[in-house]
């Protein structure tokens, strides 16, 4: 019985000496050192290899390293397979901190200063309380409930929409088609944290735009496919939306010449919102397989039916 890691080597060496530690009977590789296939019992991947189920015969359970799996071609996995996507506090605590920097930034008109100072131009603008702020998180799971307990804290009108109802305590909660348009139109600051599937590529998209608030701003930290970037640029131009922050793209990195790299109203970055923490990501790996081992559903596993 092994257990494969196939992802970055050098966050991997620190998963060796985890697992050396703190699981020491499970023998623990990294790729592309396979040892005996027939072993492989356990595989974490960014991007697991081509023809798993010849590959590897007796794989149990397939591990993300990173906290999505639409990386992953779900039906080129064996149904017998358990996908686990990464649960742990690293991915948490940076995506709450980017997301909080972000949704600040706007609401104390940091570009604006940033551009008046260049200009060699001294001028305070009015400062608004949080709470006259609406900010609306589509997406409700793990980092969406977290993204807005920390937005909650500072006093910010908060919102979410899911695909089902859910309930939180101080968010205003919308779910199902029936409930966008609604959640769209009481948001002044829009954050995207939805999990990427067939439903939910290119939301990000003309449409949407327009039931929002006019001068509204996007803040995309899901993923690229959610954004029709055309639609985008074109509500940019019209003013329909004032400014975009965006962690993702697609393709990633972006071609030479995107006009999202130079547009004066979008702040890009390469997708550094949120990065698991190999040792706490080899923790929560480690504390999973003694769940899957004594009968106890993993944190993250996957349902296929939806796809997250």
């Amino acid at each position: 019985m092994t257990f494969l890691y196939k992802a970055d080597p050098v966050r991997g060496a620190v998963w060796a000496e985890r697992f050396a530690r703190k699981m020491p009977a499970l023998p623990f590789r990294t790729w592309p050192d396979v040892g005996d296939p027939h072993a492989v019992r356990y595989l974490a991947a960014w991007e697991p290899p081509a023809d798993l189920a010849n590959r590897f015969p007796n794989l149990e359970v397939l591990f993300s390293t990173g906290a999505g799996t639409d990386q992953f071609d779900l039906s080129a996995i064996p149904a017998t397979v358990a996908v686990v996507r990464m649960v742990e506090p690293g991915i948490v605590g940076g995506m709450v901190e980017y997301v909080t920097l972000a949704v600040l930034s706007i609401h104390r008109d940091w570009r604006t200063y940033l551009d008046q100072q260049r200009a060699g131009h001294w001028q305070p603008h009015r400062v608004y309380p949080a709470a006259a702020r609406r900010v609306g998180v589509l997406g409700l799971g793990v980092l969406g409930r977290a993204v807005l307990a920390s937005l909650r804290g500072l006093g910010f009108d908060c919102a979410g929409w899911s695909r089902s109802p859910q309930q939180i305590d101080g968010v205003d909660c919308h779910a199902g088609p029936e409930g966008l348009p609604h959640f769209l139109a009481r948001t002044d600051i829009l954050v995207c944290l939805l999990p990427l599937t067939d439903d939910t590529r290119g939301i990000l998209c003309r449409r949407l735009f327009d039931r929002l608030p006019q001068g509204a701003t996007v803040i995309n930290v899901g993923r690229g496919g959610h954004l029709v970037q055309r639609d985008l640029l074109q509500a940019l131009d019209t003013g329909q939306v004032g400014q975009a922050i965006l962690d993702v793209c697609e393709p990633e990195p972006l071609p030479r010449g995107d006009p999202l790299w130079t547009h004066p109203r979008v702040v890009l970055t390469p997708h550094v919102a949120s990065m698991t923490q190999p040792e706490t990501a080899a923790d929560a790996v480690i504390d999973n397989l003694r769940r899957h081992w004594e009968g106890l559903p993993m944190s993250g596993l996957v349902d296929r039916s939806l796809g997250y």
